[in-house]
Formats: structure tokens, sequence, C-alpha cells
């Protein structure tokens, strides 16, 4: 017993000892270090700390100028093929041979297919030897009236074509032109230079006259068609120069009006032609967009995103001394990137003249007498 009371008294005293030291040290540190405690309530107190700034509406500017304005009138169109055929046989037949395939490009008079001609060729003989037996028949019956075939100035016109109806003559030339004009259609040709497409037979097929065997397209010009509004007809002419837009590619050509119909369809718009020549990037039905560029000088030009509605009204914001002032304006004209204005005759208050300073970004949450800062 003695001995365990003595090992718990000296434990005690060890501890006393350390809790002594650690308070000592603990002192002497606030002491020597007296900020250190403020400072790091400082920095607690920071952290949550939110600090508020006032938000700034910044804007983009320009000075409004009077200039030229750069009208566009735009639609869509497409492209068709100033020369364009569907070319058929005019007789019936087994394809024999096919010269070409789609995409080919032809020359005029190439031959393009040809079917079988035996019984084109055979007719054709029959038909020349008809004409031989008629033409004895025919000099035959002239001889018998006293006349001679090679003198037909001697001849009577009355006798001349009754003895060649009788003898066959007549009818026999007709077959004759007949048989000729088949065995020639067996074979099709090209009526001018261009490129094949459309092919959908093959050799040993059987076609019917008149079925629709190939297209021929002269690609090398052009047209395209597009419609226009009937208020916008008479902002055009024939022979005015338009921007056609390849929407494949985004290349540029120019082209000129080549038609403008003189009719109004039942949508309210009116059919127009511009004639441009293909660099070899253009195809048959190829859909573009057509752009016309009419100047219209002495305008107030805007960019478009300087306007914006406010309760179904138009509205630009001016920019004075560091504040907005809104003024209600009217878009007369307008193209792809701007707008042509002037300020609404309808109110007593809309004002706008040249080197007025205009709010053309930041703009969507403005109001007027607003506190704002131009954008660097």
């Amino acid at each position: 017993m003695r001995l365990k009371k003595a090992i718990y008294l000296i434990r005690l005293i060890n501890y006393s000892k350390y809790r002594i030291a650690y308070l000592n040290l603990y002192f002497i540190f606030f002491i020597c270090f007296p900020g250190c405690k403020e400072n790091k309530i400082e920095e607690a107190a920071a952290i949550g700390k939110v600090l508020y700034t006032p938000q700034k509406n910044e804007v983009g500017v320009q000075v409004l100028k009077n200039q030229p304005f750069k009208e566009e009138l735009l639609a869509n169109g497409k492209l068709v093929a100033l020369q364009k055929n569907v070319l058929k046989f005019e007789v019936g037949g087994a394809l024999e041979k096919l010269y070409v395939k789609n995409g080919d490009y032809v020359r005029k008079g190439q031959i393009l297919a040809s079917l079988q001609k035996f019984t084109y060729q055979q007719q054709l003989d029959k038909s020349e030897m008809a004409l031989k037996k008629g033409e004895l028949e025919f000099r035959d019956m002239l001889v018998g009236r006293g006349y001679d075939l090679d003198l037909r100035g001697d001849i009577p016109d009355n006798i001349y074509e009754m003895a060649a109806i009788r003898s066959g003559y007549q009818e026999a030339e007709h077959q004759l032109k007949d048989a000729r004009f088949e065995l020639n259609s067996a074979t099709l040709f090209a009526p001018f230079d261009g490129n094949v497409a459309g092919i959908q037979f093959k050799v040993h097929e059987q076609i019917n006259s008149g079925t629709e065997f190939m297209t021929l397209i002269n690609d090398s010009v052009f047209e395209v068609e597009f419609y226009l509004i009937e208020s916008e007809i008479n902002k055009i002419k024939v022979n005015e120069v338009v921007e056609v837009l390849a929407f494949s590619s985004n290349k540029k050509y120019e082209g000129r009006i080549s038609s403008i119909n003189p009719l109004v369809e039942k949508n309210g718009t009116v059919l127009v032609k511009a004639k441009l020549k293909n660099d070899g990037e253009l195809i048959e039905g190829m859909n573009v967009k057509v752009r016309i560029q009419k100047e219209v000088p002495d305008q107030l030009v805007v960019p478009k995103s300087a306007v914006i509605l406010r309760q179904n009204q138009e509205v630009l914001f001016k920019y004075q001394k560091g504040r907005t002032f809104w003024t209600y304006v009217n878009t007369t004209n307008e193209n792809s990137t701007d707008y042509s204005i002037v300020p609404d005759p309808e109110k007593s208050s809309a004002t706008l003249v040249e080197g007025d300073t205009i709010i053309i970004s930041g703009n969507l949450n403005l109001a007027h007498d607003t506190e704002v800062v131009i954008k660097n």
C-alpha cells in the first residue's frame, strides 16, 4: 500500500511540473508577440466578409454619321442549266451499246448510245427495193402515154402525179424516208456540248420509243431562279448585278439579271432570273442565296445591335456625359448587318442628328438615364 501511494505522488509531481512549464511558455508567447492574436482574429473576420462593389454598366458606343446605305434584297434561289435536254430514242429496241456514263462530258454530235439495228436495216433494204420497183412501174406508165421520166419538164403535172400514185412510186418514196429515219434514230447523238446525267438503263435492256433515256446538261452557264415580293420589283432592272452565294461552299459569284417575269403569282411574288458563269463547282439544282445591293444616299446608319424593342417600339440609346438617353426611332432600310434610321415622327421627344454618340452594345438591360461606362 505504501509503495502505491509513493508512485502516485511521484506522478502527480511530474504532471504538475509539465503543466507549469506549459503555462509559462504560453504566457511568454503572448507577451513577446502581442499582435498575433489580433491578426488571427482579423483574418478570420475577413474570410467571412463579402465586400460590396457597385455594378458598372459597360457599353460600346459609336458616333452617328450621315452616309450612303447599302440596301439589300435577299432571296433563296435554285440553279438551272441554260441548256438542258432530256434525250429519248424515237424508236424502240434492245440497247446494243452505251458509249458514256453519268458525269461524262461530251461534244456536240458525239454518239451516246445505239439500239440493235437489224430490224431497221432490213426495213430500209425492203424500202429501197420497193422504190426501185415503183420507179419501173412509173416509167412504164409514162412511156405508155408518150412521156420520158428523165424529161420532167415535158410531163404535165396531173399526168405525172397520177402515174406516181398508181405505180406506187410515191408511196415507196415515203416508206424509204421513214426507214432511213428509223435506222438513224436507233443511234443517239449529243445535240450540244454538256455533261451526261440520269442514265438508268443497261446494255441489252429493252427500251420503248419515247422513253426518257438520259439528260444532257450544258453547265458552263447557269440561270438562278429566285422570287422577290412585288413591292421589291421596282427596285431592280434587267442586266443589274447580283451576288450569288453557294450554300455548300460559301463561295460568291457575280451574275446579271436576265429576265423579270411580268406576272405576280398567287403568293404575291415575282419570278426573276439571273445568269452566271460556272467555275466548275456549281451543279444543276444547287440551292443558293441571292443578294442584290442598292445604294441609298444620305442615311443615318447604325448596326442592328443598336436598335432594341421596348413595348413593341424601336428604341436606341444615346450616350451623354456617362448617362443613357433613349429615343424612339423608325428603321427605313436594312441589310444583313445595319439599319438606316430616322427619329420617330410621332414622338416629339425623339431627336437624332449626325454626331450623336449612340450605344451599340451592352444595351439590352439599360433604362433611360442610367449611369454607364464605355468599354475599353
